[in-house]
């Protein structure tokens, strides 16, 4: 009942109150549910807060263990599947459907680090260079160091409010303008497809809620446990053909002066991931793009937003349109 303990701890009384389990999906959900309530008059102003200690709580093997552990208990955990394991199997899917190659995935590190290195918060701040990321130690086959998102502690909150409410509290408010939700499985074995996924409608839902379209997005912060995540998520959603998402990153279309500024706070590769909490990170660097607040790492002329979270084995999908006031 974490919504009670979080309640009892700060000493408020709620109208409303609930917990929201979607794995790195959370955040948006959580968004997602604050809108629908502020919206049928439920509440006024939503408080969503997602936090977590992986680093310091679970430490190094306690992480390693917890990635071991959410496999089916038939079909996968007798014969070692984690998580770095089934994104590994996704990975090798596009490299053989979509000409995916190595490259590809090191300039997602990369670019991210990039951005990263712009942001006073950032756990990873150090430089990386292609040939770093394409040297790094082998992780899960063909997924390296690099690949593979941090460990953290962290956490995040915003304010969902009624239109005349955030009037009172800020003049730079942020609207949201659509968003959309899909779940196809929950473990690795039951995944409907290994190149396609529910992004894919989560995305349509959002677009058509908000009467636009992938062209019309000025900066997309969409999550990325691992590089292939990231990747296979941009072609599933509409950002790029299949087949043509490497080659534009490689060729800087996720750059802050690209076609669409990508994770600009450096993502969970490079920013930090405390589980939940890493997708709230993706929101709050939108809702600061959209306001202008981002500073070094600000999008120019930034007015819409687009921003995904997806939990489990690319299981649950949840999706956001945020636009400038």
């Amino acid at each position: 009942m974490l919504s009670s303990v979080f309640n009892e701890y700060f000493g408020i009384a709620p109208s409303y109150s609930a917990a929201v389990q979607a794995g790195g999906a959370t955040a948006c959900a959580l968004v997602m549910q604050a809108a629908a309530l502020v919206r049928a008059g439920i509440c006024r102003n939503v408080l969503a807060v997602c936090a977590d200690n992986r680093l310091t709580g679970l430490g190094r093997n306690g992480a390693v263990a917890a990635l071991a552990e959410v496999g089916h208990p038939q079909f996968e955990r007798p014969y070692g599947m984690s998580i770095p394991a089934a994104y590994a199997l996704v990975a090798r899917r596009c490299m053989h459907e979509r000409g995916v190659t190595a490259e590809h995935l090191a300039a997602i590190s990369v670019t991210q680090r990039g951005h990263a290195r712009r942001h006073p918060k950032a756990q990873a701040r150090d430089p990386l260079t292609m040939e770093q990321a394409l040297s790094a130690r082998m992780i899960a086959d063909p997924l390296r160091l690099f690949d593979c998102c941090l460990v953290s502690d962290g956490g995040a909150a915003l304010v969902v409010s009624a239109a005349d409410a955030a009037a009172d509290h800020t003049d730079r408010a942020v609207s949201i303008l659509g968003y959309g939700q899909m779940n196809t499985h929950e473990h690795a074995f039951a995944m409907p497809s290994l190149t396609d996924f529910g992004c894919r409608q989560s995305a349509a839902q959002a677009f058509a809620m908000a009467g636009l379209t992938p062209a019309d997005i000025d900066v997309a912060e969409i999550y990325d446990s691992f590089t292939i995540t990231l990747l296979a998520e941009l072609e599933s959603i509409g950002f790029f053909p299949k087949g043509e998402a490497g080659p534009a990153i490689l060729d800087g279309a996720l750059e802050l002066d690209g076609v669409l500024p990508c994770n600009t706070h450096g993502g969970l590769l490079s920013y930090g991931h405390s589980g939940a909490a890493g997708g709230m990170f993706h929101i709050v660097e939108a809702v600061r793009q959209l306001r202008g607040e981002a500073e070094a790492r600000q999008v120019a002329g930034a007015e819409t937003a687009f921003v995904h979270g997806d939990g489990g084995i690319l299981s649950a999908h949840c999706s956001l349109i945020l636009g400038r006031a």
